[in-house]
Order: structure tokens, then sequence, then C-alpha cells
């Protein structure tokens, strides 16, 4: 199981992976071992593949059952947290350096696309930042500034955004891109298949050990693989209990679809200077009609229960821009990480020597996944990577430390949620399809009560480092607030950095 089982939809989720990758069987022996099948996992498999290694890649759900496939599907190496605070902490060397990294992924991707012959819906449009109030108008300047300085230098100052709704300033940035994710992955697999890589779906692994210049890692069938080289490529990674998890923090993202008349909406990526949760808007093309696809509202994970009003807000505001907007079709949310820096995590991992990661996707996942995958080629085939320093996940996060010490408070306020009441006094206000803290026999508990009216209890605390999860209404999971697992309502895992269920309550 992975996120692909919570309870929305996306647009991407009606083209599955069309490879049957089976369970791993027993035990394996490889070069490079992959681990998480989204578009870090399989771009690292396909450059590690191409350049000779035998890879072998595992998912604990469906290939392409996780994040990949609940994202909007931006390809943009325009800085989500912009690089104005980028250079504020950083210097103008890792504002270039994420610049250019970034910007060779969206060209890798584009020359996959050509090389592998991959129909995924693929084109290179414009990226426009627009104010969300006449106040953030100078805050445009000042980005322009900055993301020239980045090397960025064909960015410009357009005096009419995209589309009548945008007819103020904004920031245009050429050659962006957008595609269908999922349809991409679809191609990577075949090509991987191609190339002798096995993949293995529902294989979960719970374990990870150095020994004699390999690594041994446990399946949760009991098998074990044995690799010279292993990525952990699971969105958030499941083999640290402290490093990383207190340098980046979760939230949760929502994202709507509708069809639109074809030329009612311009082709390109849109977002605007909104805060806390910025907007994002693109098209995905369709025969007859397009689907607009809009995205915000984020939250940090477990820490709202108004997801109805959020998807409402959204909707309205999709609306007042777009009047030829029909019925929404899909609403969905996905997970994105977001360090304490702004810049993603990869590279070798603490505390191991043949161990590398990528997370940290600060809301740029797809582009950060390609660029990590080819950070970690170089690392594995040379040793070496003039974007190592920029992406180490080893660094100290001195220049982040307002917002480290910030978001490491919140998770801490959620541990001592062992110590409240519950939510509900009795199981019998916890109505069918609902979920909710309970205290039972002085344990925080979390219950769910089915359709049919039979009850799962589970321990409420999370099987990574103890926090308390949260119930989430519309993705009908629980979701741990401080590090970002998710369970199903059952208690299954669908999202690291777990990767045991929660225990089991009996009921009095």
């Amino acid at each position: 199981m992975n996120a692909a089982n919570e309870h929305s939809r996306s647009l991407w989720m009606e083209h599955p992976i069309t490879y049957d990758s089976p369970r791993l069987p027993g035990d394996l022996t490889t070069d490079v071992l992959v681990i998480g099948a989204g578009i870090a996992g399989l771009s690292c498999a396909y450059e590690l593949a191409c350049s000779g290694h035998q890879v072998a890649v595992v998912d604990r759900g469906h290939l392409g059952g996780g994040m990949t496939a609940r994202t909007s599907a931006h390809l943009a190496f325009e800085l989500d947290d912009f690089f104005e605070e980028l250079h504020s902490l950083r210097g103008e060397d890792a504002c270039r350096q994420y610049y250019e990294s970034q910007r060779a992924a969206v060209d890798r991707i584009e020359e996959i696309c050509r090389q592998e012959s991959i129909d995924c819906d693929l084109a290179r449009i414009d990226g426009y930042f627009v104010p969300a109030e006449e106040k953030d108008i100078e805050y445009l300047r000042k980005e322009l500034d900055a993301a020239r300085a980045a090397g960025f230098a064909d960015a410009q100052w357009v005096d009419t955004g995209p589309g009548a709704w945008s007819s103020g300033p904004a920031l245009r940035f050429p050659r962006q891109g957008r595609f269908h994710p999922l349809k991409y992955l679809d191609g990577l697999v075949s090509s991987l298949h191609r190339r002798g890589a096995t993949l293995f779906a529902e294989t979960p692994i719970v374990g990870l050990e150095e020994k004699n210049d390999q690594v041994h890692a446990k399946t949760g069938r009991g098998g074990t693989i044995t690799a010279a080289r292993v990525v952990v490529a699971t969105n958030s990674p499941f083999h640290l209990r402290i490093p990383i998890h207190t340098k980046q923090a979760p939230y949760r993202t929502y994202v709507i679809a509708g069809r639109t008349p074809k030329g009612a909406a311009a082709d390109a990526l849109i977002w605007d200077t909104l805060e806390p949760s910025y907007h994002y808007v693109r098209l995905q093309p369709g025969d007859a009609e397009d689907v607009l696809i809009v995205g915000g509202e984020d939250h940090k994970t477990g820490e709202a229960a108004d997801m109805d009003e959020r998807l409402a807000r959204l909707e309205e505001w999709a609306r007042e821009r777009f009047p030829e907007l029909g019925p929404i079709t899909h609403r969905w949310s996905g997970q994105v990480f977001e360090p304490s820096d702004y810049v993603p995590f990869i590279g070798k991992s603490p505390g191991y020597e043949r161990v590398y990661l990528i997370t940290g996707d600060s809301g740029e996942g797809l582009t950060t996944g390609v660029a990590g995958a080819l950070l970690i080629r170089d690392l594995i085939n040379e040793g070496s990577t003039p974007w190592a320093d920029l992406y180490d996940p080893d660094r100290l996060m001195l220049r982040g430390a307002v917002e480290f010490v910030k978001e490491n408070v919140d998770a801490a306020k959620h541990w001592a949620a062992h110590l409240r009441g519950g939510e509900v006094s009795s199981l019998e206000d916890i109505h069918p399809g609902e979920g909710a803290l309970i205290k039972l026999n002085g344990k925080m508990t979390a219950a769910y009560r089915t359709d049919e009216g039979d009850l799962k209890l589970c321990s409420a605390s999370c099987t990574h480092m103890g926090c308390i999860v949260r119930w989430n209404r519309f993705e009908q999971c629980w979701d741990c607030p401080c590090h970002g697992s998710h369970f199903s309502a059952d208690g299954e895992p669908l999202q690291g950095p777990a990767f045991t269920p929660l225990s089991k309550v009996e009921p009095a």
C-alpha cells in the first residue's frame, strides 16, 4: 500500500502504469537498489541503467502510486520559494547552482522523451509570477533581479500577465514546462524494462544495514536485497530517525481540475504571491476541451480539518478568474516537504557510506526528482558533482535557523498531545466513515468507524517517532503532523517515514 490508497483520485491516476510488476518473492542481489518508484526513483534507476549498472527498483505500493501522482505536474526552474529568499539565506552561488540544476532537469525530461519516444503531453511553455495584491508588485522587481543574478538571463518584466484575470504586471519565465507525470513514468518503466532493470511492487523495505562494503535491505516479507549502492527515493527518508526530519516540515496541498473550452485559458504555468499559500495554475490539453488545474490552500500536515472549505475557496478563486470553467471533475491532495533553507536534500545519506537520498521537494518534486537523479548518477559514477555542496543532506541549517526552530517547536507540541484528552469522550460519538482520537485505558487511541459501523482501533502513536497522528477527513487516513507519515484508516503505512503499522488496540 502507498499514497494511491488514500481517498482522493487525481487526474493523472486515470493513466496507471501499464507494466505489471510483481512482488519480490525472496532474496535478490543487485548493483544498485532504488527504493521508491516515483519520478525521483525511476529517474535515478534510468540514469544508472543507462550508465551500465544492474538496477533493481522496489516500492511499498504500485509503481507510480506515490506523491508523483498527486502533483499538479508543473515543470519549473523558477524557484518555488523565490530566488530572492534563497539569496538572502545562502547567497548568489547557491541561487546559480539551483537554477542550473533545475533547468538541467527540465531539459533532461525533454531529452528522454525524445530519445525514448515517450508521448506524455510534454510542452515547453512560459511561466508567469503574478502579484496577488497591488502591494506585491514591488516584490516582483526584487525577484526579477535575484532570478537574473542566478543566471535566468531571459526572465523578464511584462506589463500584462496571461489572461484577462491578470491585467497587471507580471514576471515571465520562458522555457518552463508541463506534462502528464504518469504517462512519463510509464515510458520510463518501459525503458527500464528494455534495459534489463528489475522492478517490484508491493515490496516495502523495513531496514538498511551496511556491512562488508555492501548494503543489506530487509523487505517486509522477510527477504534481503543485497546491493553495492542504495538510493532512498521515498519522498521522505524512512531509514533515518532524526537527521533530515528536523530540517524539513510536511505540508498538505490541494488541487482541483475541471474542463474548459479550448483557448479559454492560457497554456502557461501561473503562480501568485499570496501568503501563506499561493495559487498555482496550468492546463492539461485535451482533444475537444482542455482541463484547467488549480492548486493551493496549503497547511501543515495534520493541522487542519477544514478540507471541504479549502477546496470550496479554491474553486471560488478559480471561477472568479476563469468564468468558463466547467464542473470540477477531480479534487485531490498531495504532500510536500519544506526544507528550512529552501533547498532539497540530495546526496549521500547522513550516517551511511553507500546509501543516497532525495527528499525536501519544496513543492517542486518533479524537477527536484530529476535533478536528484543527475546528481546521484554523477556521485556514484564520478564521485563528485558541481551541485553537491548546495544539496548536501548533512549541511548545517544555521542560515535557516528561524524556520528550523519554528517547525521543530510545532512538532514538539504534537508529542505533548499524549498528555491531553481525546477529541471525543465516547466511541459512540464517532460516526460511520469518521475517525477521531480517544483516550482508552489512559492511552491515546486512533479510532475509526467503517461505513458498516465496525470499529478499527489503533495506537495513535506514529511508529516513526511516536508523534500523535490526526484524522484526515478528506483522504480518509491518519496523518502524522511531525514528519509526514500517513496510515490507512486501519493503521497500515501509506507514506513514510513510518514503515510499520500502527499497533492494534483491543476494545475495552
